[in-house]
């Protein structure tokens, strides 16, 4: 049974609805909220959270529910408003689905998936009541230990909702990392993998051979010490006393799709004229010749590209940091990660963006040096690094080894150039000297690498250059 359901609605759902669906499972159940309001919770008497409840979602961009749930949506714009059931409670999955199954009958929708919200009856459970503090602060985990908090998670493509952006900070808060455990079908949206790789959180899959492994690792884990974790060594082999890999992890398929990789870093004097954005935009527009589809701060990316909103928001959550996800058009895969946060030097943009090809398509290598141009001239580029990979057109990550990504350029900005000590921005150890972008009196410089996916000798050159810029 899946822990999620989602009702994808063509009206949006008004308090009457809401109250409907909250009403679920009988009259005594009360809820709270979390997540800025973003997140209602039902509650035992207890205090544990049995369902989570997002509030409705006004979906503006085309293809989220597609690329999200493999669900057909209604026509844009529709609303979109999940539930979660917590493992391992008696009746919590039906209550979430019979909470999305009226809400879908009441605002003319549907639900995903349509087999878990399959009845309008009243769930009957025994009386909850409001949850008390500080009970109640808890996110909705399946296990909770001193160490980890466990979520599961069985959709298509797990993605930074709401929901699972407020148990990621919840978690933090807490010192704890989080553990989301899936099925072997499911992948990560690109917005979540980074989330995933820091110790001791992980992306954990279920397995028939080997238990669980980490989707990122291919480690094959255990749960020990409260959490999972690499086998100990005690099962390793003398053979090969390194941790043993899953051998489903390490069933790559083959393929000849794409992914085009930027990362980059801005930094924009303090300003009240500034808008954000404007570098994400230039790049996307040189690379796709589009602009950027939509944007949130969850997934699904629900509202339409906008640097001004973007930049509003920001403003008013200043000084603390801002994340967004900003998604391309359905014809052209594209995601990125966009995080602000105030510094003592004004205000950072770090962005991840990433574009995927089939293996007919040519990624647009040769647009890169005017790119990078532009962010170096216009939008305060401090660095730049622009990788390719083999993997997957749609971005999704799979729980399987995929090739790591070969540097194609690297770009330093026009004032990290002027910084440099007796010239050594110009004068490398590469084969290729760098490109000058921009004035000639204070230029930005592009370096070119190799590139090549199937030679991953491209990042000793990257190494090489790094050495070479900070003079070691």
């Amino acid at each position: 049974m899946t822990k999620d359901v989602i009702a994808l609605t063509q009206r949006m759902p008004d308090p009457w609805a809401m109250l409907a669906g909250l009403l679920s499972g009988g009259p005594d159940k009360l809820v709270d909220t979390t997540g800025e309001g973003a997140v209602m919770r039902l509650c035992d008497g207890e205090g544990r959270p049995l369902v989570s409840l997002e509030a409705p979602l006004l979906v503006q961009v085309p293809g989220e529910a597609e690329r999200l749930l493999g669900a057909t949506p209604p026509a844009i714009p529709y609303w979109w408003t999940e539930a979660r059931a917590t493992t391992g409670v008696e009746a919590a999955e039906r209550l979430a689905g019979t909470f999305a199954a009226r809400l879908a009958a009441l605002a003319d929708g549907s639900a995903w998936p349509p087999e878990a919200a399959h009845s309008l009856a009243v769930v009957k459970t025994d009386g909850m009541s409001v949850a008390p503090t500080p009970a109640s602060a808890q996110p909705t985990v399946d296990v909770l230990t001193d160490k980890v908090a466990v979520v599961i998670q069985d959709r298509p493509v797990v993605a930074m909702t709401a929901w699972l952006s407020d148990a990621f900070r919840t978690a933090a808060g807490a010192e704890l990392g989080l553990q989301v455990v899936t099925p072997p079908g499911t992948t990560l949206s690109p917005a979540v993998r980074d989330s995933l790789s820091n110790w001791p959180s992980r992306w954990v899959v279920r397995d028939e051979r080997d238990g669980y492994y980490d989707g990122l690792s291919g480690a094959v884990l255990r749960w020990q010490d409260g959490m999972f974790a690499p086998v100990a060594a005690a099962e390793a082999t003398d053979d090969d006393p390194r941790t043993p890999v899953a051998a489903s992890y390490q069933q790559a398929a083959a393929t000849d799709d794409r992914q085009l990789a930027v990362t980059f870093r801005i930094v924009h004097p303090a300003d009240d004229r500034l808008i954000l954005g404007g570098a994400l935009e230039s790049i996307w527009r040189e690379l796709t010749g589009e602009s950027p589809a939509g944007w949130g701060t969850a997934e699904p990316a629900n509202l339409p590209w906008s640097p001004r909103q973007m930049t509003d928001l920001a403003y008013e959550r200043a000084p603390e940091p801002t994340w967004f996800v900003v998604v391309g058009s359905p014809d052209r895969p594209g995601l990125a990660t966009v995080r602000v946060s105030p510094t003592k030097a004004g205000v950072e943009e770090h962005v991840t963006l990433a574009f995927g090809y089939e293996g007919d398509e040519e990624p647009p290598v040769d647009a890169l040096p005017r790119a990078a141009e532009l962010l170096a001239t216009r939008h305060h580029l401090q660095s730049m690094l622009v990788q390719l990979r083999k993997a997957r057109r749609d971005l999704a990550v799979p729980p399987r080894f995929e090739g790591p990504g070969v540097p194609l350029a690297f770009v330093l900005g026009p004032e990290e150039v002027r910084q440099m000590p007796d010239d050594r921005a110009r004068h490398t150890p590469l084969p290729q000297q760098p490109v000058p972008l921009g004035p000639k009196t204070r230029p930005a410089m592009y370096y070119p690498l190799p590139g090549d996916p199937s030679d991953l000798s491209g990042w000793q050159d990257f190494e090489a250059l790094m050495r070479h810029l900070k003079g070691a």
